[in-house]
This record gives structure tokens, sequence and C-alpha cells, in this order.
């Protein structure tokens, strides 16, 4: 079995340790998809808000497939579609990737995946995909979490050459739930307490329980780096680095808040056996299986 370097839920005490992986894995400037001010922010912060990257007629067609999808019974229906913990409601689609032709388009296109590739240097691949809703008065809250810990624990990927973008599909307003992240949190990482139940994924897919910080932790690094909101208008991007601790509250606004959700990773950082000895997480939650790199290029989507 591989070595494991960063461990956690192994211990009955959370530790820290810091981050032995580069941020930035191409230093090179010239001919990138970023600013020499964005690439410096994106390894300062650990995330990076790109406003109305798609258009408006670009996000209206991504809307009215999302709208299709939440009332089809063979997405209601599927492993694949995650319920709201109280009411019910939709909260995610995962792998949205391989089971629908438009936002596989979107996962190659050149505007997300093109950064990504970028940022990591090489060849990549989709790790995870979902496309998020957060229904206005429903959406529930997700508590802070570096996903690269849940990914490294839970799905054995060995090393932090990873990275999510989030292509908004509403306004994300303060009001209406929008991502929350900790600037700088990326540079540290937080062995969680707690060993992983059996079947976990199940559970923390609508609310997570292990593999989260301590609350020591947590005021540690809010106090070094405060609390950011990833705010923007439809169309916009995010992308963030895998191990930034991030958030959500809970939209009691009447605006949902929807995304569309790519986490790219490397093609050479593939999972190996998950680090807490349980059996892998389904496909449909992390790929697992032979991959390709993204043949990555410009979309157009009408």
């Amino acid at each position: 079995m591989q070595a494991d370097l960063y461990p956690s839920r192994q211990h009955n005490a959370p530790s820290w340790q810091p981050r032995i992986d580069p941020v930035l894995y191409r230093e090179d400037p010239h001919n990138a998809p970023l600013t020499t001010e964005q690439l410096s922010r994106f390894e300062r912060d650990g995330f990076l808000v790109l406003p109305e990257v798609f258009s408006a007629a670009e996000v209206a067609v991504f809307k009215q497939e999302l709208e299709r999808m939440s009332h089809a019974p063979e997405v209601l229906e599927s492993p694949a579609a995650i319920r709201e913990p109280d009411s019910g409601a939709l909260r995610s689609v995962f792998a949205i990737h391989r089971s629908n032709p438009l936002f596989a388009r979107v996962a190659q296109d050149e505007r997300t995946a093109g950064l990504a590739r970028f940022l990591l240097d090489g060849d990549i691949y989709v790790h995870q995909s979902r496309l998020n809703f957060k229904p206005g008065f429903k959406g529930k809250e997700f508590y802070w979490h570096s996903d690269f810990e849940t990914w490294h624990t839970e799905d054995g990927l060995p090393r932090m050459r990873t990275i999510s973008c989030s292509v908004l599909l509403t306004d994300n307003h303060p009001w209406n739930g929008p991502l929350m992240l900790i600037p700088g949190s990326h540079k540290h990482y937080i062995g969680c307490v707690g060993q992983t139940p059996e079947n976990h994924y199940e559970k923390s897919l609508r609310r997570q329980e292990f593999g989260i910080p301590d609350d020591g932790s947590l005021s540690s690094l809010v106090n070094q780096g405060g609390i950011a909101q990833a705010t923007g208008m439809a169309g916009s991007v995010v992308l963030f680095d895998c191990n930034t601790l991030h958030g959500s509250n809970s939209n009691i606004a009447p605006s949902p808040r929807s995304n569309l959700f790519f986490v790219y990773n490397h093609i050479g950082n593939r999972p190996t056996s998950p680090f807490d000895g349980m059996p892998p997480r389904p496909d449909f939650v992390a790929e697992r299986g032979p991959v390709e790199p993204l043949d990555i290029g410009p979309q157009q989507y009408s």
C-alpha cells in the first residue's frame, strides 16, 4: 500500500501538518489562461473567482437542462441523485460528466478544464462531477471541510494535485448560501478525529459529520485568514484548491443557488486504495476505473 503522507481519522486528537505539495504546479506565466496577478492570488488564497466566464445565453441553456433533470424520473430515481436530509428536495446529481452529454461538454471546455490543466501542469481527468441544487427556503448548510481530506482518506487520492471548478448557474448573493472559504487554509492539512463509518458516503453527501476539522483548528485558521464568500453573477467560475477549507450556510432566501461542479485531477494522481481501510466509494462519487485524459477545447452551446 502507498505511504499515507496525509493521515487523518486515525488518532484521538486533531493534528496539523504543513502542505508538502505545490499549489501551482506550473510556474511559467507565458501563454497562461490567467494573469500573473490571478495566479499569485490563487497560490496565496487557495481560490479564485472569475466573473461571468460564460454568457447569459450559455447559462440559459445550462439552466434549461437543470430544470429538465430536476423532473426527469430516470434522474430522480438514480443512486446518483442525492436528496436534502430533511425536506427530501433534490440536493445534487453526481457523475454528470458521464450521464449528461451537455454537461460532459462543459467538463471539457477550455474555460473550465483548460484552467485546471494549466494550474496542475499536465493531462487531467474528472475525478468527480455534480449538479448542485440549493433550493430557496430548503437548501441546507454544508459544514467546513477540506475536500482533499475526504478524497485522500475515502478515495485514496495520494497527493494534492486536484482542483475544483464551480460554474455558477444562478446569481450567488451573500444571502442565498454561497460558498464560503478560508483564505490560506490550503497551506495546512488538518488530520481529523473519528474513524470512517461503513458506507459513510450515504450520509456524508447529505450531511457530513466525519472528516470535519475541530473547532480549535477552524478558529485558528479563521483568525489567520478570515472568511471569504464566493459571490458572483450567473456564468462566473470559482476555482479552488482541493485542500482549501470551505462550507456554506443554509439557504433561507427565496432565490435558489445552483451550480455545476467539476473536480479535475492530474492523470498521475489517480486513486489508490482508500487510506481509511474502508471499501472504495461508488464510481458515481469518485472515478476509479481506467481513465483517458480529457480532450479539452472550445465548446459551443445552443
